[in-house]
């Protein structure tokens, strides 16, 4: 059997052929009407939704895709676009490396179809830096060594820039509950709050 073309219906009625088997007996007339029905539900060729024209602007340019609806923002990215500072962490939407801004709004990339993002601003990391000259946010980033393995760093420094644009960053507490959806698991938040603090215009 193909299992390519086994339809929902069909592999619940053959995985329930055992089960009914034991409990009815192998020469009951049933068995073989429940063995009929299964026989005779017919093999549907797999099918979905293919290939669809999608144009994302990202970082100020326009970038026109085929892509099938199911794709992420993320794998969109970094494996159509070759974006790859957008990290892949937990893939759940719990970690946070995967933050990007929507029309200036952090959102996870896992979680979000890309489909659904069309006609809209999204902003990654590698749209931050005005040529040489860096975000402020990422500078504050390096004067503070606010990173270690530098994996989570880009999801940070994202969720900092929509932080500072929201006017949260009112003092350390503010900074830690409002980044609290990035998670950094070399530990590095002391300095993580401190950039973001320097950056915000308060004292670290």
């Amino acid at each position: 059997m193909d299992i390519g073309k086994v339809t929902r219906r069909r592999f619940l009625l053959r995985a329930a052929l055992p089960a009914i088997a034991a409990g009815i007996g192998l020469g009951s007339p049933r068995l073989s009407a429940v063995a009929q029905a299964a026989a005779s539900v017919s093999v549907l060729p797999a099918s979905g939704p293919g290939p669809i024209p999608v144009s994302l602007n990202v970082n100020g340019r326009s970038h026109a895709l085929r892509i099938e609806p199911r794709v992420t923002l993320l794998d969109a990215l970094r494996e159509r676009l070759a974006l790859t500072g957008t990290k892949k962490g937990c893939d759940q939407g719990t970690c946070g490396a995967c933050t990007v801004l929507v029309d200036g709004r952090r959102v996870n990339a896992c979680l979000t179809l890309a489909v659904m993002t069309q006609h809209k601003a999204i902003t990654t990391i590698e749209g931050l830096a005005n040529g040489d000259r860096l975000h402020p946010v990422q500078a504050a980033f390096l004067e503070h060594d606010g990173f270690q393995c530098g994996y989570c760093t880009p999801g940070q420094i994202i969720s900092a820039v929509a932080l500072l644009a929201e006017n949260r960053a009112t003092d350390e507490q503010s900074v830690r509950e409002w980044m609290s959806g990035n998670i950094c698991r070399c530990g590095a938040y002391p300095n993580i709050v401190a950039a973001v603090r320097s950056a915000a215009g308060h004292a670290s």
